[in-house]
């Protein structure tokens, strides 16, 4: 049974050999039908050292464009289209978890920013601040922030004007913003300047600068916000770089894919009792 399988292996390659011109049309040779003697006869016209090269179908190539493109839009898919599955999965797997990160602590951020907003809100006054303000001396000539007296309105709806507001704060780093800005809760919660408008300030016993323990556990707060955010513009970069990193892979894979399509076989002459035999071998490149 096996020299039936090897005489049939034979033939095969032989008959390829045939096929792909690799056997000189000079020495043509003629098969009988016996498959014994056809395969001895077409194998001692085959040149031992000349490997058969079976050529790739066209339609077996790999689009190194189509891959690239593939996992550009949606990582993984272009070693997938390759069929490197594994690299495929890790690829996908993660996107999926730098998705995940992304949204869930930019969810969080905006929970985390919208309860320090509005403790700031309840906590913090832009009336008090302003009227403490008023009280430091070397301020400029003329200074007046007009206030409201309606006191069943929002602190921030109480100044009449914002612009004399700042004015008066010109002798100061920073001014003030309006309400509601994204600087407005930030500096609130960052600079000495505006610690007196925090409700455990005391303007008879504090300075104008000493910052109060609330001031302290509203910037917590708000760091704890902006760590949050971080976190999730990072998971975005990578999410970036995931894509990236599978688009160069993908080409690659494809590259490499077709590249390892060629196959070479050769026949190889054995000592088998005394006698000598011409067995097929087949020989496949692989890069990794």
């Amino acid at each position: 049974m096996y020299n039936l399988f090897i005489k049939v292996c034979m033939l095969i390659l032989a008959l390829s050999a045939l096929s792909y011109g690799q056997i000189s049309e000079k020495n043509e040779t003629q098969l009988t039908g016996n498959l014994y003697t056809d395969s001895r006869n077409v194998l001692n016209e085959y040149n031992n050292q000349a490997p058969i090269l079976i050529p790739v179908n066209p339609d077996d190539k790999k689009s190194t464009v189509l891959a690239g493109v593939m996992s550009a839009v949606v990582p993984g898919s272009g070693e997938l289209y390759v069929g490197e599955y594994l690299k495929a999965a890790i690829f996908f797997a993660v996107e999926a978890a730098l998705i995940t990160v992304a949204v869930i602590n930019d969810k969080k951020a905006d929970d985390l920013t919208a309860d320090f907003e509005t403790f700031a809100d309840e906590h913090w006054s832009v009336v008090k601040y302003a009227e403490i303000l008023l009280q430091q001396p070397a301020l400029p000539e003329g200074c007046e922030i007009p206030i409201n007296p309606d006191e069943s309105l929002k602190p921030w709806e109480r100044i009449i004007s914002w612009n004399q507001l700042n004015e008066c704060e010109s002798g100061f780093s920073h001014h003030l913003p309006r309400h509601g800005e994204q600087q407005y809760y930030e500096l609130i919660g960052k600079y000495t300047q505006y610690s007196s408008g925090w409700d455990e300030f005391n303007s008879a016993t504090d300075g104008f600068r000493d910052v109060p323990q609330i001031m302290k556990d509203y910037s917590v707060m708000r760091g704890n916000a902006n760590d949050t955010y971080n976190v999730a513009s990072k998971a975005v970069i990578g999410i970036y770089i995931n894509h990236l990193l599978s688009a160069i892979d993908a080409v690659w894979s494809a590259s490499s894919y077709n590249s390892d399509l060629a196959v070479k076989m050769r026949m190889q002459q054995i000592q088998l009792a005394g006698k000598s035999e011409l067995i097929p071998t087949l020989n496949i490149q692989y890069s990794f």
